[in-house]
């Protein structure tokens, strides 16, 4: 029995070399998780048997259990590379076309393919959820998860819906006059321009004309009127009243702060339209319709007239330029023409007992009945980990713990080897009684 005992106890601690082995050769290994091996005593019994006197049979390994700590995150210089910070595993796919095939991992070492999709050394695809819309607002469909496709997706023009201009003008101006001619500076104070684009990412010339008319002896204001032209077209606007007119009409109260034109609720917010009067390209493209024109914030004071911001909502063509995940696993494509569209959210999935995931190899696990099912979901929502973008998490491997369970484990093997060569005396004693 005790020979038996001491083998039990020998390949107990092999085993334990062995996984302590295997610690310590991955300690530089991404995403990799430590295993412990862990293990219970046995016992010969029987019916008739006395239990209080049974000596044990020796030992055996009940597991080799990997240790899912959270491993040190490492920043690299690789916008692709991934880390996962608190719980939850990447979701790989077999291949970009075989996405049924699924495995899991911690190891965020990705890359582009020949074909431009996302995936990691082995070829495996990165699996992400699929984007409702343009917008984050738009949100994503979690139960729908797809490969990443980068190098097919180009910058789409924007048609310009939106114009903003906060500009100060020269309340020391003279009034002027005379009928507004854009081909005549004397008939107006100031002018300015700004960069429109069309459904086809074509630019157009807004040109915005300001004419000091003095103050409106109605309501003793100054007043200004803006004329507007895309390109050589008038565009006529319309207020909040729903009047239409060749121009708008800005006023300004004593302060110098705009008064008019105001909405409905009472509020100043300089807005008109030229929707209303939409201008039709030469290049084919739709109708340019500028739905909000405003000037809110603009003052008058007695300084020189600049244009203090300029925004508009309009986008040329682009080319893809650069890529950008967030916290929350939203990949951002970015366009040179300044663009981002949002084309996937990283698909996270955990498990109820991840210590009973099959162990694949190549840093990555299948699902297995003692697991559980797979619990899908996105970064930093329902107690999933939050994305670390362009970091990798690397091996939750110590060291200093693994050598000295090296010296552990060795002494058991030199003592369950002494425990055979002790026995073996005995037995030769007994054997040479004559």
């Amino acid at each position: 029995m005790a020979f038996s005992a001491a083998l039990s106890g020998l390949n107990a601690a092999q085993n334990n070399l062995s996984v302590t082995g295997n610690n310590i050769a991955n300690a530089n290994t991404v995403g990799f998780k430590k295993s412990r091996s862990e293990f219970v005593d046995v016992y010969a019994s029987s019916l008739a048997g006395v239990s209080k006197t049974t000596a044990g049979a020796g030992v055996r390994v009940a597991n080799v259990a990997q240790q899912f700590l959270q491993g040190n995150l490492q920043f690299t210089d690789n916008n692709l590379d991934m880390g996962i910070s608190g719980e939850g595993f990447f979701v790989l796919a077999k291949s970009p076309t075989e996405t049924n095939d699924r495995s899991y991992t911690r190891s965020g070492e990705f890359k582009l393919d020949q074909d431009g999709y996302v995936v990691n050394n082995q070829g495996q695809a990165m699996l992400a959820f699929r984007p409702n819309g343009s917008t984050v607002a738009d949100g994503f469909s979690t139960g729908v998860m797809q490969p990443i496709q980068i190098n097919t997706i180009a910058g789409k023009p924007q048609a310009t819906e939106q114009v903003k201009f906060t500009v100060n003008l020269d309340a020391s101006e003279p009034t002027v006059a005379l009928p507004f001619d854009r081909s005549d500076s004397d008939t107006y104070s100031s002018q300015t321009s700004a960069t429109l684009y069309d459904s086809f990412g074509s630019s157009h010339i807004l040109t915005t004309y300001f004419v000091n008319t003095g103050v409106d002896p109605g309501d003793n204001q100054p007043t200004w009127n803006v004329f507007h032209y895309i390109d050589d077209t008038l565009v006529p606007v319309v207020d909040s009243g729903g009047n239409s007119n060749d121009f708008g009409v800005l006023k300004f109260n004593p302060s110098g702060n705009l008064s008019a034109p105001v909405n409905a609720d009472g509020i100043v917010d300089g807005l008109f339209t030229l929707a209303d009067h939409p201008v039709a390209p030469a290049t084919g493209a739709n109708d340019i319709a500028i739905g909000r024109m405003s000037y809110a914030n603009s003052t008058q004071f007695n300084q020189r007239f600049s244009v203090n911001d300029l925004k508009q909502n309009g986008l040329p063509a682009g080319q893809l330029s650069g890529i950008d995940t967030d916290d929350e696993g939203i990949i951002f494509a970015r366009f040179s023409n300044g663009g981002s569209e949002p084309i996937g959210q990283v698909a996270l999935v955990r498990f109820s007992n991840p210590q009973g995931l099959s162990k694949l190899g190549d840093t990555t696990w299948g699902q297995s009945a003692s697991s559980g099912e797979s619990i899908s979901g996105a970064p930093g929502s329902n107690n999933f980990g939050l994305i670390q973008a362009g970091a990798l998490e690397n091996s939750n491997v110590d060291l200093s713990a693994q050598l000295v369970n090296l010296i552990v484990a060795q002494q058991a093997y030199q003592a369950n080897a002494q425990t055979i060569t002790t026995e073996n005396s005995i037995m030769q004693t007994i054997l040479n009684i004559r």
